[in-house]
């Protein structure tokens, strides 16, 4: 206290003068309409460019929260896209209240990726406290990503496309026409459907969907575009190069499919065999 009783003494003159040059400004102001525009213009001005900035780092520490806004929308309206069915054709696209119940889609975080094994897998900040169990697809707004491999109480490791393992029912988009989707390890998002008949109207550019003969992935989920294509001799069937929609080294969040239904197929098919 004693210290800011000497600080106003020993600037006692700066200060009375600082005051009446305020007091000065403000009887001016008020007395003529020019100088009291400028000044309210000039006042717009400065608080105009404090509340901006102030603004714009308060829309900058809000970005996590407005990620997770629209992570979370987006997996409402994949949830609903997947349920619906992905092709446009009438016989594949499920209406029924019923139908619309079969799959749940859970958004999660990859925390760790590898691309340059020939098993290859991505971690999930998800686990079995979430509802994910093994041989659960996952994939993101471009298309597949891999399977749930194992799984942990908080986290899951997932099976990527890019690995010598990964064998995926896949299709031609264009047709019902089906085969096995699998990587020869050689290029990074370039991976091979075998077994396609060579009755097939295969074309460069067509796009690979999942064929939904499995109770992992629901038919039509896209994976990729025919780069090339021959057909093996030994079988008559065509072995297709595919490029993955997805870019395999750069995935940032992921939606795993919950099939509900798949314990009940599961066991007719088991019964049935």
């Amino acid at each position: 206290m004693h210290q800011i009783i000497n600080f106003f003494i020993r600037h006692k003159n700066f200060i009375v003068f600082l005051l009446l040059f305020t007091l000065s400004l403000l009887f001016t102001v008020q007395a003529n309409s020019y100088q009291r525009s400028k000044f309210i213009n000039s006042a717009n001005w400065l608080t105009g460019g404090v509340f901006k900035t102030f603004n714009n780092w308060s829309d900058y520490f809000s970005l996590k929260s407005q990620n997770e806004l629209l992570i979370e929308e987006n997996r409402r309206l994949r949830e609903v896209t997947i349920n619906k069915g992905f092709s446009t054709e009438p016989e594949l696209t499920m209406d029924s209240t019923s139908v619309l119940n079969q799959y749940h889609v859970i958004s999660a975080s990859v925390i760790k990726n590898s691309i340059q094994h020939a098993k290859n897998y991505l971690t999930i900040d998800k686990g079995t406290k979430d509802g994910l169990v093994q041989d659960m697809g996952v994939i993101t707004s471009n298309g597949v990503v891999g399977i749930v491999e194992n799984t942990s109480k908080n986290f899951a490791t997932v099976q990527t496309l890019l690995n010598e393992l990964s064998l995926t029912n896949a299709q031609l988009k264009n047709s019902n026409h089906f085969g096995t989707l699998k990587w020869d390890t050689r290029e990074l998002n370039q991976v091979q459907l075998v077994d396609i008949p060579r009755q097939a109207n295969v074309k460069k550019g067509d796009t690979i969907v999942t064929g939904g003969m499995s109770t992992i992935f629901p038919k039509g989920i896209p994976i990729g575009k025919i780069s090339s294509f021959e057909l093996n001799a030994n079988d008559n069937s065509f072995v297709i190069e595919v490029t993955l929609f997805n870019d395999m080294s750069n995935i940032g969040h992921v939606y795993i499919i919950k099939n509900r239904w798949r314990e009940e197929q599961q066991q007719l098919q088991q019964d049935t065999n």
